[in-house]
């Protein structure tokens, strides 16, 4: 193929793949229909393939559209970020940070605190990993991680934020459907085999060794989805409660509090997106 495509070239190809119809591609490129019409036939024929398949619906782009509209969508970011670099001179971070976490202190703690200052940096990408462990930041997966542990690595760096104390909640509606307010006689939900050196695992065992769980689930933040659907009680971090209707019943778990941690390998300390980051977080999420 001779055929050099050009900036153009890419700009149609995604202005219809976003737009999926002549009109709004048309509107994106604010030229008319028949330009755009005219451009893609005479593009897929110096090109020798097709770009896009006619329906219905509108058109659908090829796989060879898909990724020539990947590449145009990067050269687009590319010179938004060349202008904020020249408008902002030096001060711009830019880069991509890799976060590893929980889904329930990404739903809770983090998202919060990102949507807080992360419009100030948009030359900075995010990439996020919901797991229990810190395996991804050790195979340097992750650039840093936020957990809730009261033993971090030694291999890592990083800041305590703060303790999470937990409670065991009900939704109203479940404790005026159950037959007994015993807690032992109460339907149970979990975590599963895959937590089982979770802080609210360890005091069930110890406080009500003869609870069997009617519900286990893979993940925190499921837990506290099924005790708020009323399908029955469950001991919570207090960062899933605020805001929250849930009954709280007794006092909280003694002795299993548990250590908020933000951390990096110390090799991430001297990249700027990474140190960047770490100072905004650190600053967003402490607990009281």
């Amino acid at each position: 193929m001779h055929y050099r495509i050009n900036h153009s070239d890419l700009s149609l190809i995604l202005a219809l793949v976003r737009g999926k119809t002549l009109a709004r591609a048309a509107e994106r490129l604010k030229v008319d229909v028949s330009t755009v019409f005219r451009s893609v036939r005479r593009l897929e024929t110096s090109l020798g393939t097709a770009l896009f398949e006619k329906s219905r619906s509108g058109y659908t782009p090829t796989s060879v559209a898909l990724v020539l509209a990947q590449q145009a969508q990067s050269a687009e970011q590319a010179l938004e970020l060349a202008q904020i670099s020249l408008e902002q001179g030096q001060h711009i971070v830019s880069g991509t940070v890799r976060l590893t976490c929980t889904e329930a202190v990404l739903q809770s703690l983090l998202l919060p605190a990102l949507s807080s200052f992360m419009p100030d940096y948009p030359g900075l990408k995010l990439e996020f990993n919901t797991s229990s462990g810190f395996a991804n930041l050790s195979r340097r997966d992750a650039d840093i991680a936020l957990r809730l542990t009261n033993r971090p690595p030694e291999h890592l760096v990083g800041s305590q934020l703060g303790t999470v104390s937990y409670q065991v909640c009900a939704s109203a509606d479940y404790l005026r459907r159950a037959e007994s307010v015993d807690l032992e006689k109460m339907h149970w939900i979990a975590p599963d085999d895959f937590l089982p050196d979770h802080p609210t695992v360890i005091w069930r065992r110890q406080h009500w060794p003869g609870i069997n769980p009617a519900y286990k689930c893979s993940s925190m933040l499921a837990v506290a989805q099924l005790v708020r659907a009323g399908m029955g009680v469950a001991a919570l971090p207090d960062f899933l409660l605020r805001g929250d209707e849930l009954e709280q019943l007794g006092m909280r778990l003694e002795g299993h509090d548990t250590a908020l941690w933000l951390l990096t390998r110390p090799d991430c300390r001297a990249l700027r997106s990474v140190s960047t980051l770490f100072g905004e977080l650190t600053q967003a999420i402490r607990l009281r």
